[in-house]
């Protein structure tokens, strides 16, 4: 079910490479169906191999983007992914409350796949005071679940108490995403009247570079095209673990998923 008329917004990090970050949610958009468009909070010089430099957009201009967006073309549905300072999250914050969404999707990037910081430490208290209560949805992976919810998380039913944990904070839903964990791709969706367990192969590719920017997106999408958030969930796993699967080689070290592989 696609609708290119159907608008979705992300606030997130530009990524040189185009694997991750805004231009991966871009694609994620395009390859669903939906119209997308960005406010860029910081432009990042990275690559296959890591990321090397972050340089944060101003207030004024973020809170420029927003206005503008929003103001002419208001988004059916909102990705937020990286925010990297304090003030980013409360201009963000603010900014949004003058424009309600029902469907905003918080991925808290908090450090890339190479290791690189991606979320000022002190940060992390605006992005669990102000961001993650406005959020329907927060998909943290494991490491970011462990910074949110001060727990350690080894197995299966940790996933289960720590997203517990993470849904007192105020979002409607947690995905917990588990793919740090040994065995079958497993992530768990939790709600206040909701638990679901999503599993999937473990595809063996080293070519991962974007996914959780991908896995967000691509449920941005699915909720702003209309589906409930179990489906949206559902498709959007399923979406990400094909991408995956038909990743490529691309640079000299992680390459991207592969955004398009509906359309070969």
């Amino acid at each position: 079910m696609r609708n290119y008329k159907i608008p979705t917004l992300t606030i997130a990090g530009s990524d040189s490479s185009g694997g991750a970050g805004i231009q991966a949610d871009l694609k994620t958009f395009s390859a669903i169906g939906t119209y997308g468009m960005s406010v860029i909070t910081a432009i990042t010089a990275q690559n296959t191999e890591g990321v090397f430099d972050v340089e944060e957009l101003s207030s004024k201009i973020i809170k420029e983007q927003i206005k503008a967006v929003c103001e002419d073309i208001m988004p059916n549905s909102i990705k937020i992914g990286m925010v990297s300072s304090p003030e980013i999250i409360l201009d963000i914050a603010e900014s949004l409350k003058k424009y309600p969404c029902k469907y905003i999707v918080v991925d808290p990037v908090m450090i890339s796949k190479s290791g690189y910081s991606l979320l000022r430490p002190e940060a992390k208290e605006n992005l669990i005071k102000y961001l993650i209560p406005m959020a329907y949805i927060v998909t943290p992976n494991i490491p970011e679940a462990e910074e949110i919810s001060n727990m350690k998380i080894e197995t299966v039913e940790d996933m289960k108490k720590a997203g517990k944990e993470i849904l007192k904070l105020g979002p409607k839903y947690v995905l917990m995403k588990g793919g740090h964990l040994e065995g079958d791709a497993v992530d768990i969706l939790i709600g206040e009247d909701t638990f679901e367990i999503y599993k999937s192969e473990r595809i063996d590719r080293k070519n991962t570079h974007g996914t959780g920017c991908t896995i967000s997106s691509a449920i941005t999408s699915h909720l702003a095209l209309g589906y409930d958030i179990k489906e949206a969930v559902k498709l959007s796993k399923e979406y990400i673990t094909e991408a995956i699967r038909h990743s490529f080689d691309m640079g000299h070290g992680v390459g991207p998923v592969h955004h398009f592989y509906k359309f070969e």
